[in-house]
This record gives C-alpha cells, sequence and structure tokens, in this order.
C-alpha cells in the first residue's frame, strides 16, 4: 500500500439517492477527487473495469459487487467502505490478504430497521395492509375480520445485537413475550427469554430476522424450520434475503401453515417471483427499512468520512478486517 496522506481517486460505485453531492462535499473537502458511477448497481465485471480506469484509493459501495479483481486491480487501494451495514457484496478476505481496510456503517438505522420490523407486525396483526387492498376494491366487509392481539403473541427475535434489541424493547412496549436467539446470546436482558434457534420457532407466533448473511445464515429459514414454526404464523425478513428459501415460503403460505410473510428483502431483488407477489399473505417492500430522511444522509457522510480517514493514516471508526502488512502510519491500531 501507498504512503498515507496523499490526495487520491474516490470511486463511488453505485448509490440509492438522487445525486452524490453528501459525498463529494466530504470527500472533495479533503482533496481527493470524486468519481462517480452509475446509480443503479453494475455487475462485478462492470465494476472491474471502472476499477481498473481510475485506480481508486477508496471505493465507496452502496450494492455493487466490488470483487477480489477489483480489489486487486487498483495498486493504490487503500479502502473498500460499504454505504450500509452487511458486507455481502464485498470480497473481505481478498481486501484483508491485499492491506485494504474494510468498513461499514454498522448503527445508521438501527431505529428504521427496527421501526419497519414492528410495523410489519403490527400491518400483520391489524390487517392494515389486506383491508386497505379490500376497500380500495369495492369490499366493505367488517365481518370478515380475523385480527390478533399483539400482547397475547410470543414474538421471536433471530439475531440479537443493535436492531434486534431495539425490536425486543419496541415489542415490549404492547406486552408480548419475546424470544431471543443469538450466537453470542447476552446474559440477563430484562424482558426477553435468550433459546435456540429451533426453540423459538417452534414457541413464536412472528419470527423476525435480524442477522447478518453469511454462508452460515444462508437459508437460515427454509422448509425445515418453516415448519417448525406454529401454524398461522408470521416471518419477518428485513435483513437480507438469502437468509430466507424463497420457495419454501410460498409453499408455507399455499399450505395455509404460514399466514403471512412480512419481507423487505429478496434473495433475487429486484426480481419478485410470481409465486410470492400472487400471496395474500405476502407483504413486501423494497429495500427501504433502512431508509429515512436523517439515516440515509447519516449513512452517506459517515462512510465518506471513514474513507477520508483512512486515507489521512488514521485509525477507521468502523472497520471490518485487519489488514494484512499495514506500514506505519496506515491507522493499524493493533
Amino acid at each position: 500500500m501507498k504512503p498515507p496522506s496523499r490526495p487520491g481517486t474516490v470511486l463511488l460505485t453505485d448509490y440509492a439517492w438522487p445525486d452524490d453531492s453528501v459525498e463529494r462535499s466530504v470527500i472533495e473537502k479533503a482533496g481527493h477527487t470524486l468519481v462517480t458511477g452509475p446509480a443503479e448497481p453494475s455487475s462485478a465485471g462492470a465494476i472491474e473495469k471502472l476499477v481498473a480506469q481510475h485506480r481508486p484509493a477508496g471505493i465507496l459501495t452502496c450494492w455493487a459487487p466490488v470483487s477480489g479483481t477489483a480489489i486487486g486491480t487498483s495498486p493504490d487501494l487503500r479502502v473498500v467502505a460499504r454505504l450500509g451495514v452487511g458486507l455481502d457484496n464485498i470480497a473481505v478476505d481478498a481486501a484483508t490478504e491485499r492491506g485494504v481496510w474494510v468498513t461499514n456503517v454498522p448503527d445508521y438505522c438501527v431505529e428504521e430497521v427496527s421501526d419497519h420490523a414492528v410495523g410489519m407486525v403490527l400491518a400483520w396483526t391489524r390487517g392494515l395492509a389486506v383491508f386497505d387492498r379490500e376497500v380500495r376494491a369495492g369490499r366493505w366487509d367488517p365481518a370478515s375480520a380475523r385480527l390478533r392481539r399483539l400482547s397475547t403473541l410470543t414474538c421471536g427475535i433471530v439475531g440479537f445485537g443493535r436492531i434486534g434489541r431495539a425490536t425486543a424493547r419496541r415489542l415490549g412496549a404492547f406486552g408480548c413475550r419475546i424470544l431471543a436467539h443469538d450466537p453470542h446470546p447476552p446474559q440477563d436482558v430484562p424482558g426477553v427469554e435468550m433459546t435456540g434457534l429451533e426453540e423459538l420457532l417452534r414457541r413464536s407466533d412472528v419470527v423476525i430476522l435480524h442477522v447478518p448473511l453469511t454462508p452460515a445464515t444462508h437459508h437460515i429459514i427454509g422448509s425445515e424450520q418453516l415448519a417448525l414454526m406454529r401454524p398461522g404464523g408470521l416471518l419477518v425478513n428485513v435483513s437480507r434475503g438469502g437468509l430466507v428459501d424463497t420457495d419454501a415460503v410460498i409453499k408455507a403460505l399455499d399450505s395455509g401453515h404460514l399466514d403471512g410473510a412480512a419481507f423487505d428483502v429478496l434473495e433475487t431483488e429486484p426480481d419478485v417471483p410470481a409465486g410470492l407477489s400472487a400471496q395474500p399473505g405476502a407483504l413486501l417492500t423494497p429495500h427501504v427499512a433502512f431508509s429515512s430522511d436523517a439515516s440515509v444522509i447519516e449513512l452517506r457522510r459517515r462512510a465518506a468520512e471513514e474513507v477520508v480517514r483512512i486515507l489521512a493514516g488514521e485509525t477507521p471508526a468502523h472497520a471490518c478486517n485487519t489488514p494484512r502488512d499495514l506500514p506505519a502510519g496506515s491507522g493499524d491500531p493493533r
């Protein structure tokens, strides 16, 4: 890697907002040059070509895949910063081997994602989306209501990090029983019972996923897990689409074993499987759980500031790896 503090190029691979003004302001104020790719995420090959063309010292990426080839293409590269939390679109191991930092912004949208998950639960218990569709279609039939009292239900939270804990606090205010599962369970959380995954599935009326997508969590919810859930339950996924076997969910909805599936993310997004969109029990939003006026500005600013920090030779605030063979003064906290 090159020594710190030299002005360089930063590549913004893609973005899910109207412009690059926030990122550009932060990057250019620090004396660097921002190059912006297309708003829509490009293929891995297209990103590799962009990196080869511009040889950036830093990469900011939202959803576009940053492959090992892309990381190895620029000899000046110091950091790949995720405009988000999950790292499944970044070749982290390749970055580590090449001495490149990988960072994220892990806490910018805790409230938004938690609110979204709880909003989906409330929409299901109160039939909000279903009855909205019915009324708009000219059907006014209050006698058809089969609604639920949230305080009588058991809600299971899979993944008990920042967002999982925030969701538990919100659900606790409604008086429902709360179970949680996490590979590193905290001790003595008031109002929350920590359990194994299978026990959580067996006992929960509502299951909410708050876990990252890794090889170990891919399809963590499939046909076997759905079969364990109580009949007539709800599955909520506001994390990553790959956590869920969508075909298995469609079959569970078809059979009536699952009453509802509330998804903000899909394994095939932006393509929505026809078998899922046809389900009256499916509540679908287009990967917006993270979004609010406040959270998006915070995300963009903090991700860009992390790039500037590392290019100045400082320690990253939210390192997701420990790069090999870092030179002195490069922000290595070891």
